[in-house]
């Protein structure tokens, strides 16, 4: 297999690891054309970098597109630029600031555990039927459902409404990938229309008749008199249900592949359930959900004598960064019992995952639930992996129970 760094080859997406050791092996920053970005390869300087003021998730609290020698984005797209960029993860200090003050009144570590019933109880829940299935599809059956229906729950969305939530999130994340088509655009413009509309419907219903959710947290949430906007709460509950499961779902079925394709830590784990803490760590690590997170250059900055000019984008490569030799030891191994294991797959600095408690609680309850309930599972076909780089996935992930 070749070790070319190329987002778009079947092969590269296949197993984009070896091409990570090509990058980190030509240096700490290296310029790639096809997408005009400059890729950082290195543990090291992804982590620093996600902690450097000079860099932006946006650029427009400082400069206008024209002032930062970048196109504006066509006006057809803008219901999905409103709602992405009034949400947590695209804005910088001092709106980041404030919008994570106020979201963590009402999404606390409290509210999480809360959760914990719930997430144990769905988890076998959907397990069990995947047993008295003989087996299924563990992404439709188990991965997807799960995290789906508890940020739902969290925000108080009522079951009858669920169904469109995760089309939704599947369409306006399509936008995350490199270089989307028009039509990937136009679906995600679609999609956060109608996302948008239920999400205010709802939040008018909360207002009159609040309940014990996180829609109503949120609206009650204040700080010296500040307040959550009617557009900053809908950003927010979207970024919660996107980031809250995607990621959860891409762990889940990435992570039982690996399992499936290394028998040895399989039965390791069949046979100590204690390890599975530092088997969901490993398994972030091993095969990481987010492979890319981009920042925008708002000040010059020098990285390996290399100037990078204000206006460029980085690609700080999260997957190439948890395979780092410097870093982890025997990186390409899956050990499922390693302990020092300071992956960046929740990324760092102030656009830390605040959902990371709960995708950790979820990751545990499955697999948990899995290794208990269906202790014969096995990979019935060779899975399809989605044709995405940034979110890496996969199409289905077909078991049996023996």
């Amino acid at each position: 297999m070749g070790t070319t760094f190329d987002p778009w080859s079947p092969e590269f997406l296949a197993d984009p690891y070896p091409a990570y050791a090509e990058l980190r092996a030509r240096g700490r920053v290296i310029r790639y054309e096809p997408t005009d970005q400059w890729l950082v390869p290195h543990h090291a300087d992804v982590s620093v970098l996600l902690r450097d003021r000079r860099l932006g998730r946006t650029y427009q609290h400082r400069f206008t597109h024209e002032e930062f020698g970048r196109t504006a984005p066509a006006p057809e797209h803008e219901p999905f630029h409103t709602l992405n960029d009034h949400g947590m993860l695209d804005l910088e200090l001092p709106d980041h600031t404030r919008i994570r003050r106020l979201v963590s009144k009402a999404f606390t570590p409290r509210t999480v555990e809360r959760l914990r019933g719930y997430v144990h109880g769905l988890a076998d829940e959907l397990v069990g039927g995947l047993a008295v299935a003989g087996g299924g599809d563990l992404l439709t059956d188990v991965a997807e459902p799960l995290p789906v229906a508890v940020i739902a729950e969290l925000l108080g969305i009522p079951e009858s409404d669920r169904a469109p939530l995760r089309p939704w999130s599947a369409d306006i994340c399509g936008m995350y990938e490199l270089n989307p088509s028009p039509e990937t655009a136009r679906r995600a413009v679609r999609a956060s229309v109608e996302f948008s509309e239920y999400l205010r419907t709802l939040i008018a219903a909360r207002r009159a008749e609040p309940a014990d959710d996180l829609i109503s947290a949120l609206i009650a949430a204040h700080d010296e008199g500040d307040r959550l906007t009617e557009q900053e709460m809908i950003s927010t509950a979207v970024l919660l249900l996107n980031a809250g499961h995607e990621a959860t779902v891409n762990a889940t079925v990435n992570g039982w592949h690996a399992l499936f394709e290394h028998p040895a830590q399989l039965a390791a784990l069949r046979a100590d359930h204690t390890l599975v803490p530092t088997a969901v760590e490993e398994l972030l690590r091993y095969d990481t959900p987010l492979q890319l997170f981009e920042r925008w250059v708002l000040d010059d900055i020098e990285l390996a004598g290399t100037t990078i000019p204000r206006g460029a984008e980085l690609a700080l490569l999260f997957g190439s960064a948890n395979h780092d030799g410097t870093v982890f030891d025997d990186p390409a191994r899956l050990d499922l019992s390693r302990g020092d294991n300071p992956h960046i797959s929740f990324s760092a600095g102030i656009h830390y995952c605040i959902g990371a408690p709960l995708a950790r609680l979820e990751l545990a309850a499955s697999m948990a639930a899995l290794l208990r309930r269906t202790p014969t599972l096995s990979l019935a076909a060779e899975p399809l992996r989605k044709p995405g780089f940034v979110m890496r996935g996969l199409e289905e992930l077909k078991v049996t129970v023996a």
